[in-house]
């Protein structure tokens, strides 16, 4: 009888799926790395009840396959009395404690302080994503019924179950991968493309010989794109860099090669190769080697005070290989970037080792981002252990990143998962927010290499592993930034995490995934130790830069 009633008012809804969906949702109001507004938490919360309504239904048709024992009626609607009291206890206590946990992250943030936690607007948006989700699923469902019986014409029920199964997820798997993503990222290629107004609304091109883009160069100004002509065209001149220093400088030199201007990542690294030499830039200083963002664009917070920091006698190459913003890049374009940074590599590093240690410039990689995560993969063991180079920068390294990820679990016992210690630090060193990489139980070695990584960072701290366990960092003590208030829980923690990579690109300025001008100058100190420069110079460079060094130092070079 208490199942009839039920099914009268819910149809084929299972009410304790609905149960263990009502505990994930729940589950997702405790905090994560970044704070969620209510359109943000409504959407996360409706996805995973979502998921949470079919895992139990999952668990429930595998106990019925293999015709495990089941409790009787009356048990059961115990039973599930019971769930649905405690379940309504720990949401009263979720909600009662959701909007102070929310709070202690933004104020960790210098962010201001939400009144209210907005339950009604979270609850419509996420009984709307539930609904969608809820109706996706019940189409997908119909999709297997209706092949399984086809196969059921020509085989056994078992045989035609299993094969039904196995049918649906490879049309949703080719489907969605070689059909709507490949769409999607020619699409995507396509519209970015035309959004860089790479062709016919270029500015006009740089009057002086000696730039990229210029009439005398070899990489055709209107192709480059907007990320690389805004790059070529600002940054610090000769000018500005002295008046700062107070000393004689130089212009620094910027290549920067755009997918448009050649067909392949080796056709654009020789590209690129070939204007380094046109302009002198091997005998310069130091030579930088980086990979932009997905977009294409350089974060001029990075590269305009290292070139303050070396008097612009300094040489900056980088090659463009997508269009796409950096998260969709890093699912859906991995290989262009790796290709393109390795290529970009072995050009410059195979030009460079042929000339004369002691005639030829410092050599560094760097990158942010999914930049980051390209010139690691880059910069493989082959190229450091043969004719090396000086060291490497890298900010923001996306989770997949392999030597990061290698270099990481080699961490000191004890030291935390988000700014480790490695051996005696004379390799291997951390910077954030709150550390600039310059204490170390050892003086740096003939290389230097330097993670940047805000403590709060999904890009870096997502964990795909958190679908079942807590990340390594949750279980250390909250950094300055984090919230003591973690609460995992498995699958709503991995969704958590990756809602909160989309978010961290908005965080305020040193924490999230937005990486501060100010916190690069510490790392590039460290690892490209420019001469005479001291600890006074350093002062007044990060004063200049929380000023508005981006704005500041954005200076027409034309």
């Amino acid at each position: 009888m208490y199942n009839t009633r039920i099914a009268r008012i819910t149809g084929t809804v299972s009410i304790p799926c609905v149960l263990l969906g009502l505990l994930c949702f729940a589950a997702s109001l405790t905090p994560s790395l970044i704070p969620r507004g209510p359109m943000a938490q409504g959407i996360l919360g409706g996805l995973v009840m979502a998921i949470g309504y079919l895992i139990g239904h999952i668990v429930g048709l595998l106990w019925r396959a293999a015709d495990l024992p089941r409790l009787p009626r009356r048990a059961e609607r115990g039973l599930t009395q019971v769930i649905a009291i405690v379940l309504a206890g720990v949401f009263l206590w979720v909600l009662g404690s959701s909007l102070r946990w929310q709070n202690d992250i933004r104020t960790k943030m210098g962010m201001e302080e939400a009144d209210a936690l907005q339950l009604a607007t979270i609850l419509v948006i996420a009984l709307a994503t539930f609904t969608l989700a809820f109706a996706l699923g019940r189409l997908v469902a119909a999709l297997f019924r209706l092949i399984r019986s086809w196969f059921y014409r020509i085989m056994p029920p078992r045989r035609a179950n299993v094969l039904g199964v196995v049918t649906v997820v490879l049309i949703l798997f080719l489907g969605t991968r070689d059909g709507i993503i490949d769409r999607l990222v020619t699409g995507l290629d396509e519209s970015y493309e035309a959004a860089q107004e790479l062709f016919d609304k270029a500015p006009p091109p740089p009057a002086a010989p000696h730039m990229t883009g210029s009439a005398a160069s070899l990489v055709d100004w209107a192709s480059i794109g907007k990320p690389g002509r805004d790059f070529i065209s600002s940054g610090p001149t000769a000018e500005d860099i002295s008046a700062f220093t107070g000393q004689p400088a130089r212009d620094p030199i910027r290549v920067y090669v755009g997918r448009a201007n050649a067909e392949s990542p080796e056709a654009r690294a020789e590209l690129a190769l070939a204007e380094l030499i046109r302009q002198d830039a091997f005998a310069r200083d130091v030579l930088i080697m980086t990979s932009p963002t997905g977009t294409g664009w350089m974060d001029p917070g990075s590269h305009d005070p290292v070139e303050y920091m070396h008097g612009g006698n300094i040489a900056t190459v980088a090659v463009q290989y997508s269009y796409l913003q950096s998260p969709l890049a890093l699912i859906l374009e991995t290989r262009t970037g790796l290709e393109q940074a390795t290529a970009l590599q072995d050009a410059v590093h195979g030009y460079w080792k042929t000339l004369p240690a002691d005639a030829r410039p410092r050599l560094y990689a760097h990158g942010l981002s999914l930049g980051a995560w390209s010139s690691m993969h880059a910069t493989n063991m082959f190229r450091l252990l043969n004719d090396p180079i000086d060291g490497a920068f890298w900010a923001g390294p996306p989770f997949p990143s392999t030597f990061w990820n290698y270099v990481q679990n080699r961490r000191n016992p004890g030291t935390p998962w988000v700014l480790p210690e490695i051996g005696d630090g004379s390799l291997v060193r951390y910077a954030s927010h709150t550390a600039d990489a310059s204490e170390a139980a050892a003086e740096w070695g003939e290389m230097r290499i330097v993670f940047l990584q805000y403590s709060s960072d999904p890009v870096v701290f997502y964990d795909p592993r958190s679908l079942w366990r807590a990340p390594p960092w949750m279980r250390d003590p909250p950094a300055a930034d984090m919230t003591e208030h973690f609460i995992f829980m498995p699958v709503v923690t991995q969704f958590q995490l990756a809602l909160d990579i989309a978010l961290s690109f908005g965080a305020p300025p040193g924490h999230g995934h937005a990486y501060y001008a100010r916190d690069y100058i510490g790392p590039w100190l460290q690892v490209t130790a420019p001469r005479d420069w001291s600890p006074e110079d350093t002062a007044r460079l990060i004063a200049h830069c929380n000023t508005g060094f981006q704005q500041g130092c954005a200076n027409a070079r034309r």
